[in-house]
């Protein structure tokens, strides 16, 4: 189980990384037009922004505390908060009608819910 979860939270870090960047260094005028990128064009440049940088820290938050040992409850808790993050995305993608773009949300949410149950409950990290 310990290695599901472990590729199941690489994965679910490297889609945070990528998102995360993208939403940080392409042009608002161009993510607008992405397919999923509706929201974008009555979002401030700052909110677009600071969501892309909490992704990237949701992707370091999901790794490096368990690779580094320090406080690994951290993975958990950084699943926690995408989970969170994903029901936002999902409430305002349907608010825009991007229904679409809702199966990757649910399916983002679906990983993170299975490495908060495996890190919390399963297999979690001992001190």
């Amino acid at each position: 189980m310990n290695i599901a979860l472990w590729i199941v939270t690489g994965l679910l870090a490297v889609v945070a990384l990528v998102s995360g960047n993208i939403k940080m260094f392409t042009p608002k005028p161009k993510l607008a037009q992405a397919p999923g990128g509706q929201w974008t064009a009555t979002a401030g440049a700052g909110v677009i922004k600071t969501l892309g940088a909490l992704e990237v820290l949701a992707a370091i938050g999901l790794i490096l505390p368990a690779v580094l040992d320090i406080a690994p409850v951290m993975v958990a808790v950084t699943a926690v908060c995408w989970s969170i993050l994903m029901i936002g995305a999902m409430i305002t993608h349907i608010r825009d009608g991007e229904y679409k773009v809702i199966t990757a949300n649910v399916i983002y949410l679906a990983m993170a819910a299975f490495v908060v149950w495996g890190r919390f409950v399963l297999e979690p990290f001992v001190a």
